[in-house]
């Protein structure tokens, strides 16, 4: 489901706090490295193709489709 408003990465760490949700934890239930995630989060990846592309959408940092 595509969100109808995008997130910014604080309000995603906000969320997984309020949540008490790790990164690490909500990475491994996705099957993405943490360190993407992290990176992702960062803004140490672009997140334009690959793991990094699947993690800004699932984590509602951008609209996209995700193909296996």
């Amino acid at each position: 489901m595509k969100p109808t408003t995008l997130k910014t990465a604080a309000e995603v760490l906000s969320d997984f706090a309020t949540k008490g949700i790790s990164i690490s934890q909500w990475a491994h239930e996705r099957n993405l490295p943490p360190s993407v995630v992290y990176g992702v989060l960062k803004g140490k990846r672009k997140a334009r193709i690959g793991k990094s592309h699947k993690a800004a959408v699932l984590l509602g940092l951008k609209h996209g489709e995700i193909v296996d």
